[in-house]
């Protein structure tokens, strides 16, 4: 079916109507993304400059999510603080399909890193004497190609249904951001079938990713019986960062795409949870909770602050 659009941009409510709540919101979200950019990258710079930790499995993949959870923010967060302080908030057309295909490729690419920062985690807690032959540089790489791989098609999926849809009126978006479910309102035909497909592409895939990543845990849990106490105390602290990442990824998720294409009161709340808190909280929770990522950012800073008295 040809495209049959005559809508050119839309308008976006923002997260409030209130001026005072807008400008309050304005100087929480540019720190929070400030914070989100800096924290990720640190975590990344400490980490590639570690020798130590650079060649591991573990790190590697920690670099690349501090990367999608940056890219996953700088889709969303920069519009919403502009807006914050716009009398009228607008994105074009393309811009709205731009906004919608960054969020969920680096969202759908973060699913597949998390699947396989479990597996580096399975691997090493219940087949370390095959660990080094299983995760080595190879496969590392593959299951990175398949991440940016997997995020790309599941994005352009929802992209190329998307630009099928005939948008003839209206254009208001109650949202900060281009929403799948609130464009599916705005289409002058049955998107019925459509708001399904999102369902399955989306929100049973979420379900689906959750549930083996539940098994494997419980997996690792129940392998750790034999360990020793330091051996437990060691795979729990780095296996609890890592569920406690997923939880707050899978979780929102589930809770956004795994029902009727509706929408709520509360998805604003919901999705600044996913798509600005969660990029925050993951080197927060990985800088506190594990000891190598701390005495790396430490090192990393010293150095920083040595050349910086140098000059």
């Amino acid at each position: 079916m040809q495209n049959q659009s005559f809508v050119t941009e839309f308008i976006l409510l923002g997260i409030s109507q209130n001026l005072n709540v807008q400008k309050i919101a304005f100087v929480i979200f540019l720190f929070v993304y400030i914070a989100t950019i800096c924290g990720n990258l640190l975590i990344v710079a400490a980490i590639i400059s570690n020798p130590a930790l650079v060649g591991s499995p573990m790190y590697f993949f920690l670099v690349f999510l501090a990367l999608l959870d940056s890219g996953l923010i700088s889709g969303i967060a920069p519009k919403m603080i502009i807006d914050c302080l716009s009398e009228k908030k607008t994105i074009s057309y393309g811009g709205c399909m731009m906004q919608i295909f960054a969020a969920h490729f680096f969202a759908g690419a973060e699913v597949i890193v998390l699947i396989s920062m479990a597996y580096d985690r399975y691997v090493a807690i219940c087949k370390p004497l095959h660990y080094n032959s299983i995760m080595n540089l190879r496969l590392c790489g593959i299951l990175i190609g398949v991440s940016w791989a997997g995020g790309f098609l599941h994005s352009i999926i929802q992209i190329l249904f998307t630009f099928q849809l005939p948008f003839c009126g209206p254009n208001i978006i109650d949202h900060f951001m281009c929403d799948l479910f609130q464009i599916l309102k705005l289409a002058c035909t049955d998107t019925y079938a459509f708001g399904y497909m999102v369902v399955a592409n989306s929100g049973f895939f979420c379900i689906l990713i959750f549930s083996m990543l539940l098994v494997s845990y419980a997996v690792i849990l129940f392998s750790l019986r034999n360990h020793s106490a330091e051996g437990k105390r060691k795979a729990l602290s780095t296996c609890g960062s890592h569920f406690t990442v997923v939880v707050l990824f899978f979780i929102p998720c589930i809770f956004e795409y795994a029902r009727p294409p509706v929408s709520f009161s509360v998805d604003k709340i919901v999705e600044i949870f996913c798509t600005i808190l969660t990029p925050l909280l993951n080197p927060m929770i990985y800088a506190f909770r594990n000891k190598e990522v701390k005495n790396a950012i430490s090192k990393f800073c010293s150095r920083l602050m040595i050349v910086s008295v140098e000059k």
